[in-house]
């Protein structure tokens, strides 16, 4: 009876498996192996609900322009260099943010090896939260 389906309409399988591929493959529904990824809505939530750290990875011009309230900057650039300047917070989550999320996806095997032990990146950067309308501050 299966066989006869599969047979009959093979197409449909091959379509459920190419979806199922391109879920699969999709680089925004998946985290950062180490990190777990926030949408912008969430990251108001966890700082209420935990004592977390927001670590902005831009350059120190672009932070200036627009950051999310209460970030700390340390350029990605610089984050190896100042492990010390932020070992501080090592117990508290961090939040890790850049302007598309790339530099924050790099600089999560950075702080597992300096053992922080939770890390969050904020999917899509300040592009997905400028586009919903968060608010920044600038300096």
């Amino acid at each position: 009876m299966y066989i006869e389906f599969l047979t009959e309409y093979w197409y449909l399988f091959a379509l459920l498996l190419v979806i199922l591929l391109l879920i699969g493959l999709d680089p925004g529904s998946r985290g950062v192996r180490g990190a777990k990824n926030l949408i912008p809505a969430q990251l108001p939530q966890l700082q209420s609900k935990e004592n977390t750290v927001i670590l902005d990875l831009n350059a120190k011009d672009k932070f200036a322009e627009g950051h999310i309230a209460q970030s700390i900057n340390v350029p990605f650039a610089e984050l190896a260099d100042s492990i010390g300047k932020i070992r501080k917070h090592q117990k508290k989550p961090i939040i890790l943010v850049c302007e598309n999320g790339n530099h924050s996806r790099k600089a999560v095997p950075i702080l597992l090896q300096a053992e922080f032990p939770t890390l969050y990146t904020l999917a899509g950067g300040l592009v997905t939260w400028r586009k919903e309308n968060f608010p920044l501050e600038k300096s």
